[in-house]
């Protein structure tokens, strides 16, 4: 994860003082897991989690929120206050304050759609097909979550057909049985030109 650390913190900011790298894929993709290793290879980076945005009732409408509760007060260089989502109790929780560091990581489905691409330094894809991801994604949650699943297929392919993220993404990700290996992505800048093979131990990765 070094050598991409390294990528990210010669980029300019993106976002008021911030640099903010978007990590996109498939629901089970392994999103969550990379973006943890990321943050620790960053010194501990802040990661904002898109699961605290959205909501039972806008799986994928959560762009204002977003907007206004994180992008433009860091975009100010102010603290940014976010009220997490609980998935059980199904309420917003109290507000969680986000202050603005040389890099933020934001992960989930949707972090590249076009709304939030022109407040990115850097955007992942998670490079998992979307079959393999969601199978990963209903065995880690197990029976009782097959109806939400089944809702959440149907909107994700939604969102997905009208605002995809993989074709602006700047590195793809792959998991490999040692680390990850990075490609350039569709809208790469082709400053790395050959693969870069995070090496530093097996991953835990879903």
């Amino acid at each position: 994860m070094h050598d991409l650390a390294s990528r990210i913190r010669r980029l300019g900011p993106s976002c008021g003082p911030v640099r903010l790298v978007g990590v996109d894929g498939h629901a089970g993709s392994g999103k969550s897991t990379f973006a943890g290793r990321l943050a620790r290879a960053l010194d501990g980076a802040p990661v904002l989690r898109l699961d605290d945005i959205a909501d039972h009732e806008a799986l994928f409408g959560w762009t204002g929120r977003l907007l206004s509760q994180v992008i433009e007060p860091l975009g100010r260089g102010e603290t940014a206050y976010y009220s997490p989502y609980d998935w059980r109790t199904r309420r917003f929780g109290p507000p969680r304050p986000l202050p603005p560091a040389p890099v933020i990581l934001v992960e989930g489905v949707g972090a590249g759609r076009r709304a939030l691409r022109p407040y990115l330094a850097l955007l992942l894809w998670m490079d998992l097909d979307r079959e393999e991801s969601w199978s990963r994604g209903r065995a880690r949650d197990g029976a009782e979550q097959r109806e939400f699943w089944e809702g959440w297929v149907r909107a994700e392919g939604e969102h997905f057909a009208g605002d995809p993220s993989r074709p602006f993404a700047d590195l793809l990700v792959r998991q490999r049985g040692e680390g990850y290996e990075m490609l350039n992505g569709p809208a790469g800048t082709g400053d790395s030109p050959r693969p870069l093979t995070q090496g530093d131990g097996p991953s835990a990765m879903w």
